[in-house]
Formats: C-alpha cells, sequence, structure tokens
C-alpha cells in the first residue's frame, strides 16, 4: 500500500517526523522500518525506539501516541498511531497538517483558518465588533428577502424586524454583527476587509489590455462584475428568428453566474481578492483559498458533499435561492458548457486558491487533433479563423491537393460538426465555423 492521506513509511526514525501533520488533520500511522513501498527492511535499535518516540512526542507536542512493535520474517517494524486531536496541536510553536501524502506548516490566513475550525468557528461566524446596523444596506436586505420569499426556504419571518431576521440567519451574536453579514449586506464591506473586491482584466497572452475593479456586497458584485463582463469584455452573437433579435453569449451565461458565485461563496475573505481575466479563446475566474480537506478535483465532477469554507454565507445564498443545492456547483457549470457545445471546463488548485477555465470553443489545436484532423484540416481551421469561410477552391490551393480530396476532408470536417456548410451549393457553396453567424 502506498503512502497517503493517513499513512507513512519511513527506513529510520528522524525527529523531523514529528512533523506529520496527522495530529492535526485526520490522524494517521508513521512505521519505522519500511521502504516507500511498505516493504518491511528492519530496525537495529528497537527496545531504544520504544522508548524514546513516546517521550518525545509528549515533551515536544503534548500528546500521546500508541507505539507497537511488530516483526514480519525476522525483521522488526515499529508503528506509531497517532489519533486526530479537536485541539490545534504544535511542535515548539509551530503547526503542520497533513494533506494527501504531503505534510505543510500552516501560516498566515492558512493558519488563522485552522485555528478558527478547532475552535468551532469559521471566518464568516466571528463577531465585527466595528460594525453596526447602519453598515447593512436595506435595499440588497429587501431584495433578498424577496428572492427568498418565491424560493419558501426562510422560515416564516413576517412581523419580524431586521435584527430579527439577521438572527435567525446566524448572522448576529448577541445583536452583534458577524463578518458573513457585511460580506452579504454590507454598504460597504471594503471598509472592513479590503480585498472583497473583484478585479477583471482583459489579457493578450502575457499582457493586460485594460482592466477594472468591481466593489460592493456578494449581491452587488455577483450583478454588476456579470454585467461589466457581458458588456466590456464578452461579444454577444446575434441572429435572428423571424422577427426577434436573438442574444448569445460567448460562454453560458448559467455557467459564469455559478463560476463567479462559488468563487463569491467559498473563496478566503482574508486572501487576495478575485481575479478574472478574459482572453480571446478563454475565461479563467481564480479566488484564494483551496478545496476543503475530502474533496478531491476528481469529486467536483459529480454531485459531492458540500464542506463550505464560509457555511453562514453559503447557507444565506441558499435561502435566497442562488444556490439550488450544495456540492452540485461544479457539476452545473461542466454540465452547462457541455450542452453548449464547448469544451470540458478545467477546474485547478493553483497559486493558493481555486482556479476554473471556460473555453470558448473547441477549435484549439490539442482539441482538434483529438478530434483525429489531419494537418491540412487544421490550417484550413486557421484559416477560416481569420477569413471568415472557405470554398473547396481555396482547400485545394491552400494544401495543394485535389478537388476530390479536399471535399472528402471538408466533409469530414462537418460530419465532425467543426464546419458547417452554406446552404448556397455547388459553384457558390463554403464552409464556415460551427457556432457562428453565417458570413
Amino acid at each position: 500500500m502506498p503512502e497517503q492521506q493517513n499513512i507513512e513509511y519511513n527506513q529510520s526514525w528522524h525527529v523531523d517526523y514529528l512533523k506529520c501533520g496527522f495530529a492535526n488533520a485526520q490522524g494517521g500511522v508513521i512505521f519505522i522500518g519500511k521502504d516507500d513501498n511498505g516493504n518491511v527492511v528492519g530496525i537495529d535499535d528497537s527496545k531504544k525506539l520504544m522508548g524514546d518516540i513516546p517521550n518525545k512526542v509528549r515533551n515536544a507536542m503534548g500528546i500521546t501516541v500508541e507505539v507497537n512493535l511488530h516483526e514480519e520474517n525476522g525483521n522488526q517494524f515499529i508503528e506509531i498511531v497517532t489519533l486526530p486531536y479537536t485541539v490545534p496541536v504544535s511542535l515548539r510553536g509551530r503547526y503542520y497538517y497533513r494533506s494527501g501524502s504531503t505534510k505543510q506548516e500552516l501560516t498566515g490566513n492558512s493558519l488563522n483558518e485552522f485555528l478558527l475550525r478547532k475552535s468551532g468557528k469559521t471566518w464568516d461566524d466571528v463577531i465585527e465588533p466595528r460594525a453596526t446596523f447602519d453598515d447593512i444596506d436595506e435595499n440588497t436586505f429587501s431584495a433578498f428577502l424577496k428572492m427568498s420569499e418565491e424560493k419558501g426556504r426562510l422560515p416564516d419571518v413576517v412581523g419580524l424586524t431586521t435584527q430579527h431576521i439577521f438572527e435567525k440567519l446566524l448572522l448576529t451574536e448577541k445583536g452583534q454583527l458577524k463578518r458573513g453579514a457585511l460580506v452579504l449586506f454590507g454598504k460597504n464591506p471594503e471598509r472592513f476587509y479590503p480585498t472583497t473586491f473583484v478585479k477583471i482584466g482583459r489579457w493578450e497572452g502575457n499582457n493586460i489590455l485594460f482592466h477594472d475593479v468591481e466593489e460592493g456586497n456578494l449581491f452587488t458584485l455577483l450583478r454588476n462584475v456579470t454585467n461589466k463582463l457581458n458588456n466590456d469584455y464578452l461579444k454577444q452573437k446575434i441572429h435572428f428568428e423571424g422577427l426577434y433579435r436573438i442574444e448569445t453569449g460567448e460562454y453560458p451565461r448559467e455557467a459564469m453566474r455559478e463560476v463567479l458565485l462559488n468563487a463569491l461563496v467559498h473563496r478566503n475573505y482574508m486572501g487576495a481578492p478575485i481575479q478574472i481575466r478574459v482572453y480571446d479563446d478563454k475565461m479563467n475566474i481564480w479566488n484564494d483559498g483551496g478545496l476543503p480537506t475530502g474533496i478531491s478535483l476528481e469529486s467536483l465532477k459529480r454531485p459531492h458533499s458540500s464542506n463550505p469554507r464560509n457555511p453562514i454565507i453559503a447557507g444565506v445564498c441558499f435561502k435566497g435561492g442562488l444556490i439550488d443545492a450544495w456540492g452540485s456547483g461544479t457539476v452545473k457549470i461542466i454540465e452547462t458548457c457541455l450542452q453548449a457545445g464547448l469544451p470540458e471546463p478545467e477546474l485547478i488548485e493553483q497559486d493558493g486558491g481555486f482556479f476554473v477555465t471556460l473555453f470558448k470553443n473547441n477549435l484549439t489545436k490539442e482539441q482538434l487533433t483529438n478530434l483525429g484532423l489531419n494537418e491540412r484540416q487544421l490550417k484550413a481551421v486557421e484559416y477560416v479563423k481569420e477569413k471568415g469561410k472557405i470554398t473547396n477552391k481555396e482547400y485545394q490551393s491552400l494544401n495543394t491537393i485535389s478537388e476530390r480530396t479536399a471535399s472528402r476532408e471538408l466533409s469530414d470536417l462537418v460530419e465532425k460538426q467543426v464546419f458547417n456548410s452554406s446552404e448556397t451549393k455547388g459553384a457558390g457553396s463554403y464552409f464556415y465555423l460551427t457556432g457562428t453567424i453565417t458570413p
């Protein structure tokens, strides 16, 4: 069995193994006298270690561990069992945490978040002593009440004051506002938490062309950032169905909204602001804060358990109808993109946060190669990206091939839904990219 979340192998003992981080995570076992593959190689000083290890752990960390001696094929090895602790455990003033098969030292915001959770709190559940109800935006809160009434998710609040409703939503404690209340409904959350804004930039390669900053509470940001992207950063495709003018975004609106909402709800509010980068062929959204313990990147592609970083903020968003079901946001993002004929979004952990990339189309070289396109067809796609369309004769000239070969390869591009053929047939016929307006 390889090393994993709660198993570690070492051929000999070293005091640095006290940094394993098991006590602060889900507990685990360290084996002394086994190689990296879990094969027993044996130890020579088992009697001394059986006395030294428990004492070193107790003196350095203030906890007890179970130390067992085993033998296999004449070779002895030691098993050190560490249980998970409900209180934070430090090693000479430093805190370590086990994540997957690696150990990490917790510092800065990660340490603050860890200590809060160990005390039974989350960041959004902490009282903000500087705030009063004068800092709450009444218009935002009224709009929330209307949304929650339509969804029927808020307990009966008829006749209750704003203060009583906040109490029901767990946004106050002994009459004092919590941090989550300011993020959700504050007039100016940046006055309390300076990085609550969202940065938006238009990029070309590694160069930024222009950028904007949007500020406000969560509900305001969700609305204003979406409008800013649609109006200033993304193009709207226009076509007509009869007399009706239909606008279609470059990315599914539902997917964009869900990505932004996930970032606003699950971000680390003591870290860097949300950052959105818009390119010609993709858009990515990054928020500070990695995935919660027990949630993997692969599990995000299916319905999964919910362990929100900010559960009070998430709960209010659920009651307001912004979140339909906890643990389904990333699934909805993926499904809506695939239904729109776009590539599956990329979900990764990067730079201490969570990174989502939406792709505009399936026309990157890698994606087209995966469809089985040859070099001539790839060249034709680039030609159409620039010119808007291509004829059979132009395809022949571009690739120096016969009309018969051109016809066969163009038909293959239509069959693979890369190209559409024009309604005009014969001499005036041409081909254009699927999903674009007829040239």
